[in-house]
């Protein structure tokens, strides 16, 4: 699972800690960035967010032994340098499913989002295989 924030969930919270799953926890602004960049077109780019810690280094636990051990870590991210400033590189991440709110749409798929729906419904639906929307108004053609 790649995730941002998850909170205090104690049922992910004892399937990491006892090796159910496997995590990459990721900051929000980069997971967005993934996801974006794998919906453009874009197969990785460099980014300052993860310079100088365990993701660059790549020494964050991903999977835990029932034990408690650590099995696994991260890999260590490619580094570069531009202007003599430090980047790690961070591959697009894209998905099967989206599953996305609009505002209005119609049978074509055409979707129109406002306020807070803008805000990375677009991006996920652009990273899937396969993208299922729910509207609140949906819109028929008369013809």
């Amino acid at each position: 699972m790649v995730a941002s924030y998850v909170g205090e969930n104690k049922v992910f919270e004892h399937a990491y800690l006892n090796g159910d799953l496997e995590v990459e926890l990721v900051p929000q602004g980069t997971l967005a960035e993934r996801i974006r960049a794998f919906g453009a077109g874009i197969p990785a780019f460099y980014t300052r967010t993860g310079v100088g810690t365990v993701v660059e280094t790549g020494e964050n636990a991903v999977r835990y032994a029932p034990s408690g051990d650590v099995i696994e870590f991260s890999e260590p991210r490619e580094t570069r340098n531009f202007n003599h400033i430090s980047y790690v590189m961070e591959k697009a991440l894209g998905g099967d499913f989206a599953l996305i709110k609009g505002w209005k749409g119609d049978s074509l798929g055409n979707v129109i989002f406002r306020k807070t729906s803008r805000n990375f419904n677009q991006v996920m639906a652009k990273a899937a295989k396969v993208t299922i929307v729910e509207v609140l108004m949906l819109l028929l053609f008369v013809g």
